[in-house]
């Protein structure tokens, strides 16, 4: 599970550091790719579930053949290094706006990447969904 969130920059090469309670769920290898104006990120299990959700969404006519080609044609496999590092190709961080300060969160089932100002506006919007469903589900 993934939860946090964590100020970090990217470095000259586009690497960014994860923070060291998620670098253990990637140490076989997880995956990077577009998501909601951000990057997604999922070890290799989260990565097959969201690929066969997709497709089964195909299958059932909800969606096209066009959301998986763009979730598997921009994903990228990943392995922290030894400093915790992961390289975001250049296409990756132009989708996702990402240039020097950015923020890694925690999303239970995967980690986002997010550019810092994008962030800033996403998480105020988060703020009020949270008060919305915790209000609905009264807790």
């Amino acid at each position: 599970m993934f939860v946090g969130t964590f100020e970090h920059s990217l470095d000259e090469k586009g690497r960014v550091v994860l923070p060291a309670t998620f670098r253990h769920h990637l140490a076989d290898r997880g995956y990077v790719t577009q998501y909601e104006n951000c990057l997604g990120v999922w070890t290799a299990e989260g990565f097959a579930d969201v690929a066969k959700r997709l497709t089964d969404k195909v299958r059932e006519g909800a969606t096209t053949h066009n959301a998986v080609r763009a979730f598997a044609a921009n994903a990228v496999e990943v392995r922290p290094d030894s400093q915790g590092r992961i390289l975001l190709p250049q296409r990756l961080r132009e989708f996702a706006g990402l240039e020097r300060d950015v923020v890694v969160i925690g999303a239970i089932d995967r980690i986002e990447i997010w550019a810092a100002e994008r962030w800033e506006r996403v998480s105020n919007e988060a703020d009020a969904s949270l008060l919305s469903a915790v209000t609905a589900l009264g807790i």
